[in-house]
């Protein structure tokens, strides 16, 4: 079984500061999305709607560029990363470790933490 990678926050900031191409998804809720959200564009694909999303995830994420995930402390985010990896055949998927919250504290405190 392959696993995904972890990446801290300040890692992640400084790979996205230097326009690498990654496509940062968001797995949170609508609500918290709305409460904290990263200053980048992210696809956001909720967790309990996946329903809706799943019969075009091929459409929304590109298999040839590095997948960030992100949720609010770093759980719902590393299940949706495996399930990627296993389930989906991504190769190069990196959980954020500690979420948003981590992010808050670690790269970015006008990030509202909840």
């Amino acid at each position: 079984m392959s696993l995904p990678s972890s990446i801290r926050a300040p890692a992640l900031q400084a790979r996205l500061a230097a326009s690498e191409p990654i496509q940062l998804v968001d797995v949170r809720e609508q609500g918290e999305l709305a409460l904290a959200r990263l200053p980048h564009p992210v696809v956001h694909l909720p967790l309990s709607r996946s329903a809706e999303w799943l019969p075009d995830l091929e459409k929304q994420l590109s298999r040839e560029r590095p997948v960030a995930v992100i949720c609010h402390a770093g759980l719902r985010s590393w299940r949706f990363c495996c399930w990627l990896v296993d389930q989906q055949g991504f190769t190069d998927v990196w959980n954020l470790e500690g979420g948003i919250d981590a992010w808050s504290l670690e790269v970015d405190d006008s990030i509202p933490r909840y």
